[in-house]
């Protein structure tokens, strides 16, 4: 099961009209713990970013699970409420969990997240569905 921890890095991005920027961006590294999550995403991010940056923030996700889409270029948050039968007091029990699916469009986050979930046998409800400030997702690499 993967370990998700968001992390903010900050970076100075040159433009052609308006000189250099400062940026703040979100990402998302699966890691063991934050000294791993940094060590990551300092590494995912070197190639990229041209002179210094800094992370500024790390913290644990409450991702549950990510829906993968490569035609996607942007991250869309489904929390979705499953609902459980208490079988001592026989009243529902919602538990609320928090998807990441990568899209082009909300309805087509949506369209994914409800593919996804075909075949389970949970019930479940749609609680929320959001566009995220997550630039980008690391998955763990499998050394072999």
């Amino acid at each position: 099961m993967a370990n998700w921890f968001e992390c903010k890095v900050k970076y100075d991005k040159l433009g052609v009209e308006e000189g250099s920027k400062s940026l703040t961006e979100s990402y998302l590294v699966d890691a063991l713990s934050f000294t791993e999550a940094e060590s990551r995403i300092t590494e995912e991010l070197r190639p990229f970013v041209s002179g210094e940056f800094l992370v500024t923030a790390i913290k644990p996700s409450k991702i549950a699970e990510i829906f993968w889409h490569e035609g996607g270029d942007r991250w869309f948050l489904v929390k979705v409420a499953f609902i459980t039968l208490d079988e001592k007091t026989a009243k529902e029990k919602r538990t609320i969990s928090q998807i990441l699916v990568q899209a082009s469009t909300l309805n087509q986050a949506l369209d994914l997240f409800l593919e996804g979930m075909k075949g389970t046998m949970a019930d479940y409800h749609v609680v929320q569905i959001s566009e995220t400030l997550i630039m980008d997702v690391y998955k763990m690499k499998v050394v072999e």
